[in-house]
């Protein structure tokens, strides 16, 4: 049966059998094979690249670990140097925000016999009698105290710059009124230190009531601050706990004060320059002021340059160490046993009195300028030099003088310029092609009162009957109404004060119905009112060269290739400095070059604050800075107009522009400040390096300080593009199927033809262009990609660039007390007729 069986053979492939290629490897080895081979033998460089890279799960973890550990000791340390030994005395200014408090009741308790301290010295800060030093034994700290009044605002910031805690004091009911709430608006935009919140008389209420005033206060209290504890202050156990609070308490790190160093002036001298000793001769009034405090912050270099808060820039000539006046003894003197070195203790006796030592001497060749603004060369701009030839033609014409009658008091130099009369009907006047923004808006404004006389005239106009049929009767009320409460109302009252007022409120309310419009003049031809206006096809991506006819005030500023990489590289060279006055050193600082007026606002009990300033924070530029309009304040505030400015350790007065902030190429300028979204101000200021909080006030007619904006540093840029736009209007007077007859947007044949390539659109999203114009009149035939309505607007967008008003000014007049206006007007409410 098996012999009968077929024998199956098998497959064989044919010719045409596909046959794939063996895998080529390079002659590499797998992984596995080259353990193999090595059998466990690493070599140094590839155990390296291993631990760097492929690091095992503990190992990332132990890492980690070390990585907090260390930052946690970096935090520890930084907090137990204040106030301790090694560091600067803690510093605390208390604040009182109700004017029924009272804070000297508060720096009482705290110098008490019974909170634990030891007052060491008696008004440690000259001018300012509420100030004392006090030492704690028992922690192992010592303080700073000063109770500083909230009636000057800029002094109360100033104070707030540089102190490492306040203490808020409240009232038991109402916890602030209206001028605390103003100042905790200022605080809290200029960056707010570490705080605590005092309050005194709840002990006093009955049991009961005490859980309900403290959980009311609590309710108040927890809008500003919803995570601070509220510390009843009417017994000595209280104190003690407030202090140890405030020397335990976590520091709030304030980036614009711990990048540079600092010092609060405790105790000033002031010597005269002698005609020898000042630069170039010294002129009268500036000497050397010699400045005692304790350096924070970073260590202090003596080749910087020295801001004072109020005054500016200076320079010294050298840094002393004198004896420490609020020295910390630790531990009782005891005899050095021999062969081991012990920690020597601050004595503050007069036996061990060291003379002062010289710390560190200015270097000439090292130190930094005060220079501010860049050396003009009216000759830069010159393409060519006059040769000789030339200069003898201009001096034989200068000889050569025609004469002719000119008005009184004409140079030479305008009468040159002075035609004849059959010069004047032969040839044409030249247009200038170089207007200044102030001229320009000059004529805006005129322009606009032109319009607001011819409406107020025609309006008088229809109503003179009514007028002459009610003068009788206005005269008898008025002798009965104005009597009393009113008449003493309105001697208090500025009338030209509140007619401007009206006429800001009528503007912005204007521009927010109809931005940026303005009408075309009707005795000036429009290409020559203007000629510094282009259209431009996208304000999006349409080119605009920022280097294009700048201003004469560019000449004088600096500038950055890379302001956010010189940023960058200066902070990191600040953070690793070793050298200089260390932190929580007593120096006297010996300021050269100052007015004698710095030493008599020290004298009169105002701050004396001086912070060591980075490269080039001396510098003019122009500076941008985001900010937002504060709630408080409802007044319109108009481009151009003069602010007082709160810029970190600075302040000054300068006149800004406002701008979108976008992130495109070109902004597009705000003629006044927005009340609903973020707005970028440029200002001709110093240089200075973000972060850094930035307050805008506003003076009134009676030198009192309105709260405007607040905000941060943006960034120094030149090269922003701020565009000021106009929007002229036309109404469509024949429309056909796509092309209309717009008239009024312009009022002769010239203008038409010089602004045909400006594209047009409408408020009802149609585009288009000028086709040609229609007789003499302003007639003009537009096509548009679909037809118009009836009701539509044609408009034309016209660009110019703008910068802004060289008005910097350091110094700031003093503030009055704030205080709340009455009553505000609203823009709804305004009738625009």
């Amino acid at each position: 049966m098996a012999a009968n069986v077929e024998k199956q053979q098998g497959h064989r492939p044919g010719a045409y059998k596909q046959k794939n290629k063996g895998h080529k490897h390079g002659k590499h080895r797998t992984k596995g094979e080259l353990e193999r081979e090595n059998k466990g033998r690493v070599s140094v460089t590839a155990l390296t690249k291993k631990q760097r890279k492929e690091q095992k799960k503990m190992d990332r973890r132990h890492k980690a670990n070390q990585l907090r550990r260390n930052k946690k000791d970096m935090v520890l340390t930084e907090k137990r140097r204040l106030g301790s030994r090694d560091g600067p005395p803690h510093l605390v200014a208390v604040v009182s925000l109700h004017a029924g408090v009272d804070a000297g009741a508060i720096t009482k308790m705290l110098r008490g016999e019974g909170a634990g301290g030891v007052v060491h010295q008696e008004q440690c800060i000259s001018g300012i009698s509420d100030s004392f030093g006090l030492i704690l034994p028992r922690f192992k700290q010592r303080f700073l105290f000063l109770s500083y009044s909230t009636g000057d605002i800029h002094s109360l910031l100033d104070v707030a710059k540089i102190a490492d805690s306040l203490i808020f004091v409240l009232d038991s009911t109402e916890g602030w009124d209206s001028y605390g709430d103003y100042c905790l608006s200022c605080l809290f935009a200029q960056g707010l230190p570490s705080h605590t919140l005092v309050c005194q008389g709840i002990s006093s209420l009955p049991v009961k009531k005490r859980v309900e005033s403290r959980r009311a206060l609590l309710k108040i209290t927890e809008v500003r601050f919803p995570d601070a504890r509220l510390f009843p202050l009417d017994a000595e156990q209280d104190a003690t706990l407030l202090l140890r609070h405030l020397g335990t308490q976590r520091q709030r790190k304030l980036g614009f004060r711990s990048r540079r160093s600092h010092l609060l002036g405790q105790h000033a001298t002031f010597t005269p320059n002698s005609p020898a000793e000042g630069t170039d001769g010294g002129p009268t009034g500036l000497g050397t002021l010699c400045v005692s405090g304790y350096v924070r912050g970073r260590p202090l270099q003596v080749n910087r340059v020295v801001h004072i808060s109020g005054h500016g820039d200076f320079q010294l000539s050298q840094i002393d160490a004198p004896i420490d006046p609020l020295p910390l003894n630790i531990t009782t003197p005891r005899p050095a046993k021999p062969g081991k070195e012990g920690d020597v203790d601050m004595q503050d006796d007069g036996e061990n009195e060291a003379p002062v030592r010289v710390l560190m001497k200015a270097d000439p060749s090292c130190r930094e300028s005060l220079q501010t603004e860049a050396e003009v060369d009216p000759m830069d701009g010159e393409q060519t030099w006059p040769t000789e030839t030339e200069l003898l033609e201009a001096e034989e014409a200068r000889k050569n003088k025609r004469v002719m009658k000119v008005p009184k008091g004409t140079s030479d130099y305008q009468a040159t310029w002075i035609v004849d009369e059959d010069d004047d009907e032969n040839g044409d006047v030249d247009e200038e092609s170089s207007e200044d923004d102030d001229v320009d808006d000059m004529m805006d404004e005129a322009m606009e009162r032109d319009d607001e006389e011819n409406n107020s005239q025609d309006a008088g106009s229809e109503e003179e009957e009514e007028e002459e049929e009610e003068e009788e009767e206005e005269e008898e009320v008025c002798s009965t109404e104005r009597t009393g409460a009113d008449q003493r109302y309105d001697e208090h009252m500025d009338e030209a004060a509140e007619e401007e007022g009206l006429k800001r409120y009528r503007e912005a309310r204007a521009n927010e119905m109809f931005p940026d419009e303005v009408d075309t003049p009707l005795d000036a031809a429009a290409r020559i009112r203007f000629q510094r206006y282009r259209g431009l096809k996208s304000f999006r991506s349409s080119p605009w060269d920022p280097m294009e006819n700048l201003p004469l005030n560019y000449s004088r500023i600096f500038q950055f290739q890379s302001f956010e990489r010189t940023r960058r590289r200066i902070l990191a060279e600040a953070a690793a400095e070793e050298e200089g006055a260390m932190v929580g050193w007593y120096v006297t600082l010996h300021i050269t070059d100052v007015p004698f007026s710095v030493m008599e606002s020290f004298q009169s009990g105002k701050p004396l604050v001086l912070v060591s300033l980075l490269p080039h924070e001396q510098k003019m530029s122009v500076m941008h800075l985001l900010v937002r309009r504060h709630p408080s304040n409802t007044e319109p505030i108009k481009s151009k107009e003069e602010l007082v400015f709160h810029c970190g350790f600075r302040r000054f007065r300068a006149s800004p522009i406002f701008s979108q902030h976008t992130s495109a190429d070109k902004h597009k300028m705000e003629r006044f400040l927005r009340p609903d979204a973020p707005t970028v101000v440029s200002v001709y200021a110093p240089i200075t390096f973000p972060p850094t909080g930035v307050l805008l006030f506003k003076q009134r007619n009676d030198d009192i300080q309105d709260l405007v904006a607040t905000g941060s540093l943006l960034s120094c840029d030149p090269q922003r593009v701020v565009l000021k736009r106009i929007v002229l209007s036309g109404h469509p007077f024949k429309i056909n199927r796509r092309s209309a007859v717009v008239r009024y947007m312009f009022f002769n044949r010239d203008d038409i033809m010089w602004f045909k390539p400006v594209e047009l659109r409408t408020k009802w999203g149609r585009r288009g262009h000028i086709k040609e114009a229609l007789g003499t009149h302003g007639h003009m035939k537009c096509a548009f990609d679909s037809q118009l309505r009836s009701q539509d607007t044609v408009l034309m967008n016209l660009y110019k660039r703008v910068y802004p008003r060289w008005t910097y000014d350091p110094y700031v007049p003093p503030s009055l007390p704030w205080v709340k206006r009455e009553s505000t007007v609203d823009m709804e409410d305004l009738d625009m007729e």
